[in-house]
């Protein structure tokens, strides 16, 4: 086509009325037709001239740039997009006539936090620069993606550790476990022969066996409370390796948070923690096995409550989505810093003195097998949304629907 419009201009002198009319025609609907490519493309692509005036941007580079409207070779492409660091970076780089990859920025589209990826480079036609080229990725579905890949392939490489390490650590505890009571046993039958000696003796002091076995006492506490201690730690090692056994239920999620904050309120008061509940009405069924939902929902609770020392707002939300249910816990609490952000699902990352460092891996796993997801979004001084997507179950009615329809077609 471009070459006949070519052909066609080098005649236009000799051209009818007609004729050049037919050629506008054919001229326009090439160009519908490239604009209606250009729309389709999922990429963001910009289009500037020479000297930065904006001229083409296509309906995913509007969406993902926020761009609500632009006039053809009249503005910068920077004074165009309300995205400061955008808008920032890419002044930058095209007033230095330089070039960018993937250059990654965090932002908003239509209130949810997508990442997008920005690359710059020049539009060459006959061997001559004569503008820039703009190309935008919403990267955000990727990089989850590939932040749970390396999630899973770190649970995978602690599965074949995780029977080993357990066994061997579980049953000296075990053995040391049982040698304590025994010990302690011994002790206490020997406390009475002790103190009557004692008493019996002229001149002896009969609080120094006291002192003594108490001392014992004192260690031997310490010993099974390490003991506790490292088994709790193996139990929650083996959870979160371990292949788990889910048992769905069809049930009322909103029902089951009522009463799980039920089960936690008195706590919360005590810790000066004011809870706020924002259920959808109308809520679908949802599968889930209430023991595992349970442990993952109290762990998210737990750690919202740490992270407001001082008291704050604890929000839990229930929302419908398309084939799916969110479950936002919401803190006003410390927040988590960006460096730490994309780590926090991994195993044995923690950053409290205590604890395994297994919380946010065993509330990642339950979510997991339920066939859901679960993001985070937070800003340090201004708190943090986890936000876990269930899927809706697949009810029977459309296979209904279709057997009707096929009977009908055979009447």
């Amino acid at each position: 086509m471009r070459q006949f419009i070519e052909r066609a201009l080098g005649k236009a002198d000799k051209l009818k009325c007609e004729q050049v009319h037919q050629l506008l025609v054919l001229a326009a609907g090439e160009i519908d037709r490239l604009e209606r490519v250009m729309d389709s493309l999922p990429r963001g692509i910009l289009v500037c001239d020479i000297s930065h005036k904006l001229l083409l941007a296509n309906k995913a580079a509007r969406r993902f740039l926020s761009i609500a409207s632009y006039e053809h070779a009249r503005e910068n492409v920077w004074n165009v997009i309300p995205e400061r660091a955008v808008a920032d970076f890419l002044a930058q780089t095209l007033l230095d006539a330089d070039k960018a990859e993937e250059r990654e920025f965090d932002t908003e589209i239509n209130g949810m936090p997508r990442l997008l990826s920005v690359s710059v480079m020049p539009l060459v036609q006959d061997r001559q620069v004569s503008g820039s080229l703009i190309l935008v990725d919403d990267i955000t579905e990727r990089r989850s993606r590939e932040a749970r890949m390396r999630r899973m392939e770190n649970l995978a490489s602690l599965t074949s550790l995780a029977a080993g390490v357990a066994h061997e650590i579980k049953n000296p505890l075990g053995s040391l476990s049982i040698h304590v009571q025994l010990i302690q046993k011994a002790m206490a039958a020997q406390k009475k022969i002790c103190f009557d000696i004692a008493s019996a003796r002229e001149g002896a002091e009969p609080c120094e066996p006291k002192d003594y076995f108490s001392q014992i006492d004192r260690y031997l506490n310490v010993v099974n409370e390490e003991i506790d201690r490292l088994n709790s730690i193996v139990v929650d090692f083996l959870f979160a390796v371990r292949p788990m056994k889910v048992e769905l239920r069809r049930g009322d999620i909103n029902a089951f948070i009522r009463e799980l904050l039920d089960f936690v309120s008195f706590e919360l008061k005590e810790s000066n923690i004011k809870t706020v509940m924002n259920l959808a009405e109308n809520l679908g069924p949802l599968d889930f096995d209430s023991g595992l939902m349970k442990q993952a929902l109290l762990n998210l609770l737990n750690n919202a409550a740490a992270a407001m020392g001082g008291g704050g707002t604890l929000s839990i939300s229930t929302e419908e989505a398309p084939g799916e249910i969110r479950i936002n816990v919401a803190d006003t609490g410390a927040g988590i810093s960006e460096e730490n952000l994309a780590k926090i699902f991994e195993p044995y990352f923690s950053t409290k003195d205590t604890g395994t460092g297994l919380g946010l891996t065993m509330v990642f796993k339950v979510v997991k097998e339920h066939g859901g997801e679960i993001g985070v979004k937070s800003k340090e001084g201004e708190g943090t949304v986890f936000s876990i997507s269930l899927p809706v179950p697949q009810l029977d009615r459309p296979l209904l629907a279709f057997q009707a329809a096929a009977e009908g077609g055979r009447n």
